[in-house]
């Protein structure tokens, strides 16, 4: 999913060595009124900042390494604050960054040359996911008490009082969700969560299509996709979602060109639009979009490695009629 936008690397580094200051100094602030007044003015500053603070990065790597001491940081202020919705969905927006954007990843590339690290940091990412929707559901709740439940239940139903305004953190909840079934796909209990994240992007979609230039578009992409294994997806479905994305965004995002090829052109063996959609992607300009830059320079490492690793994700002719021999044989 598209994630995050604004600052650049160096003021974004001075930007959280600042906030560490102040964090550090509100925490000692004796007298109970004025520590919680300063606190929760501190968690709005974050929470209107977080999202927006490391988008437009030029480099991942700096990201990456910040990353870690930014979340600390909101979960020590949620420690004060527990009930700031607005600091609960920035904190699930960083973990999914994090997961998906760096650890994921990392992970990905080390399956070829270590297994066993490569299985540690899915799991990791997989419990940075299940933590970001941990804080998602947990402001879900203050809005709505009882959702998190009545989701699990009765998805659809569950979310018929969500307004306009609640669209981001529908988002983001089903971004977290999602992200976690994708990383636990071997566990079923995981897996039959995916009509809720349903529920939550097409309520989103309801409320407000044209959310973040296509992101409830692509978020919806990808369920369909996800849930071709269950018999309730549609590849068609799926790419009416993405051409509708692409609409919305102007194909101006990398992730949405590398998502479908990673997907749908390996599971069909479409090796033409599998290079075709990744070129595609490199293609895409970072500078065009601010709010995009990081995550794009991100879909074009991704879309790299993918095409490194072309040759073992197509079979050649050759090998398929040998398997169909050996197959008669």
């Amino acid at each position: 999913m598209v994630l995050f936008g604004l600052a650049s690397s160096k003021g974004g580094s001075a930007h959280w060595m600042r906030f560490g200051v102040v964090v550090t100094t509100v925490l000692c602030l004796s007298g109970c009124s004025v520590r919680k007044l300063a606190v929760n003015s501190l968690a709005k500053a974050l929470a209107s900042g977080t999202s927006s603070v490391f988008a437009s990065d030029e480099d991942p790597e700096l990201v990456r390494d910040a990353l870690p001491f930014a979340l600390k940081t909101l979960e020590t202020l949620l420690a004060e604050a527990p009930d700031n919705t607005g600091l609960l969905l920035a904190t699930c927006q960083g973990f999914v960054l994090y997961g998906a954007g760096f650890v994921d990843f990392e992970a990905d590339r080390l399956e070829a040359t270590s297994y066993r690290e490569s299985k540690r940091q899915h799991e990791r990412a997989l419990k940075l996911f299940l933590r970001a929707r941990g804080y998602c559901l947990c402001a879900l709740e203050l809005r709505y008490p009882g959702a998190s439940l009545a989701l699990v239940q009765s998805p659809n139903e569950a979310l018929t009082n969500a307004r306009v305004e609640d669209v981001p953190l529908l988002y983001w909840t089903a971004g977290a969700w999602g992200s976690a079934i994708a990383g636990g796909l071997d566990r079923p209990e995981l897996l039959a969560d995916l009509p809720v994240v349903r529920a939550l992007v097409e309520r989103a979609l309801e409320l407000d299509s044209d959310h973040d230039r296509g992101a409830l578009h692509d978020a919806m992409m990808r369920v369909e996709i996800a849930s071709v294994v269950t018999g309730s997806g549609s590849i068609d479905r799926a790419r009416q979602h993405f051409e509708r994305a692409l609409e919305l965004n102007g194909g101006h995002r990398a992730n949405l060109y590398v998502a479908w090829a990673e997907s749908v052109s390996v599971q069909n063996q479409d090796r033409q639009e599998f290079e075709q959609l990744l070129n595609r992607a490199l293609e895409v300009d970072p500078d065009h979009e601010p709010r995009d830059r990081l995550m794009n320079i991100v879909g074009h490492e991704r879309a790299r490695w993918l095409l490194d690793q072309v040759d073992e994700l197509f079979l050649d002719d050759l090998e398929v009629i040998e398997d169909l021999e050996d197959s008669d044989g």
